[in-house]
Parts: structure tokens; C-alpha cells; sequence
């Protein structure tokens, strides 16, 4: 695909095919060529974490621990079925910065390594959702992920795979979001 039709055709996958995880090598490729983002100062801030399948029943069985104390037992059930399902999970941190400026420019810089990263993936046809979900703000997660909480801030967790179905997306039309300045 060219990039104008990478970009456009990109979607957050919801749902994945069962029982089928992308190779490796190509996820790990994409990890590769995904930090050549631009960061400032040449900072690197990024930290990717390849996570197998020990780390996401942990994840899995935490997030449901959540969902029941906030939604019942039902809830997590479902929840807990559905995670685990989740093909590929990997996770992607930002160092931190005692400089408020350098530590904003580095989360920009991850976030446009997590945008490159799904991008190559989706070129691939690997499809996937990046989530901020409450597990994700608890430092049980960040233990199971080997994660320092104080050197370190998530950007996301990102499950892969193949998707099961595309979604439909649109965008507003530019004359709706720019201001054109004399």
C-alpha cells in the first residue's frame, strides 16, 4: 500500500481472528522501524515490551479483578473471555524526564512511534487496538510488564493480530477543523 492509502485505511481492531498469532519477526521488524520518529534531542525515550502468555493471563486476570469490583462477576467473566482471545499484546512505555517540556516531547515522540508501529503492522495486514484501559494505570501492571513506574510512563497497550473485521471510519471534512490564518 502506499502511505496515503496505509493512513487512510488504517483501524482500531476490536476484534481479531481466533487462534492465529502474526510471526515474530515481522511484529519485531515493525517495533524496529517504528522509532524512527522524530524525537527531540535524540532522546529515544521509547521501551517496548513483548509480552507472552504468562504476562497476558496476569493481565488478564488483573483487569478482571478490576471489572468485578466495579461491574460485577458477569462483567469480568465476559471480559476476562474476551482478553484472553487477544492474539499479540506487547506494550510500549516513555522514559521520563524531570523537565516538563523534554518529558511532553517525549510522550509526542512515543505516540508517533505508536502511530509508525501500527501503521507498518496494518501494511503487513496485521491489525491493531492501542488501549489505555484503568489496568493499565496500576503498578501491578507495571510489575508484570517489568516496568518502573518512576522511570517510566505507559503509552499504551496494543493487541494484535488478524483482524476479523474492519470497521467503517470517517473524518470530518478540513473546512470543519482548520483555522486559516492572514
Amino acid at each position: 500500500m502506499d502511505i496515503k492509502d496505509l493512513v487512510t485505511s488504517r483501524r482500531t481492531i476490536h476484534q481479531f481472528k481466533p487462534g492465529t498469532l502474526p510471526d515474530e519477526a515481522v511484529v519485531r521488524a515493525a517495533m524496529e522501524q517504528a522509532v524512527w520518529a522524530p524525537n527531540h534531542h535524540l532522546t529515544q525515550p521509547w521501551r517496548f515490551y513483548l509480552l507472552g502468555e504468562r504476562s497476558k493471563e496476569r493481565i488478564c486476570l488483573l483487569n478482571a479483578q478490576l471489572v468485578n469490583e466495579k461491574q460485577g462477576e458477569r462483567a469480568a467473566e465476559i471480559k476476562l473471555r474476551r482478553w484472553r482471545e487477544v492474539p499479540g499484546w506487547l506494550a510500549l512505555t516513555c522514559l521520563k524526564s524531570d523537565d516538563a517540556v523534554t518529558m511532553q516531547e517525549n510522550y509526542a515522540s512515543c505516540c508517533c512511534t505508536a502511530q509508525n508501529l501500527m501503521l507498518l503492522l496494518w501494511d503487513e495486514g496485521i491489525g491493531v487496538k492501542w488501549t489505555t484501559g484503568v489496568v493499565t494505570r496500576t503498578g501491578e501492571f507495571y510489575r508484570i510488564i517489568g516496568a518502573d513506574p518512576g522511570l517510566e510512563e505507559l503509552v499504551g497497550l496494543f493487541w494484535y493480530g488478524f483482524p476479523a473485521e474492519v470497521p467503517a471510519a470517517q473524518r470530518p471534512p478540513l473546512d470543519q477543523i482548520l483555522s486559516q490564518l492572514p
